[in-house]
């Protein structure tokens, strides 16, 4: 599959069957992830993956928008490792280096037939607490997954998009 046709096929599933994910798509999925690129190749991202049931009753206390997945993959980066834009504002990378690395991952996962949503409707207080992340690790996407329901489908507005010249400026803003 070309990419912009995974791009485009790719939907934000939230029902699944309830089977598990396999390890050999786990590592499929974090392979992807790791080749993600970041701020200056840092690599500040921290990927806390969720399988086993006990972790997923966890994560329920955490967020309803788990959508009953059997799986999720929390994607975190470390404070104190990503590149910062010093010399001018002392913008963080991190939250746009942890972004490209779950963009990497939910489309790795959809062109295994691995279903995802991007969720960021999560209490990260109560992440923390769960599953004991530290200050420095800040939680920033959680990625719920699984293999899609047979009559899963996209949102009914999945396959609008503006117009390109609405979000699309050449040379000035002004």
């Amino acid at each position: 599959m070309e990419f912009l046709e995974l791009a485009a096929a790719r939907y934000s599933v939230r029902k699944f069957t309830g089977k598990r994910l396999s390890r050999e798509q786990i590592d499929a999925i974090l392979q992807a992830a790791h080749l993600a690129p970041t701020g200056c190749n840092i690599q500040p991202q921290r990927i806390l993956v969720l399988n086993k049931e006990e972790s997923m009753e966890k994560l329920r206390r955490c967020t309803r928008s788990h959508f009953g997945a059997p799986a999720a993959m929390l994607v975190c980066y470390d404070t104190e490792e990503c590149w910062k834009r010093t010399r001018y504002d002392g913008r963080s990378s991190g939250v746009m280096d942890a972004s490209i690395v779950a963009t990497h991952m939910i489309l790795q996962a959809a062109a295994i037939g691995v279903g995802s949503t991007w969720v960021m409707h999560f209490d990260p207080e109560a992440m923390r607490r769960e599953f004991a992340i530290p200050a420095h690790i800040d939680p920033v996407a959680l990625l719920v997954m699984g293999e899609p329901a047979p009559d899963a489908e996209p949102l009914y507005m999945h396959h609008e998009t503006r117009p390109m010249e609405e979000v699309v400026v050449y040379d000035s803003f002004a």
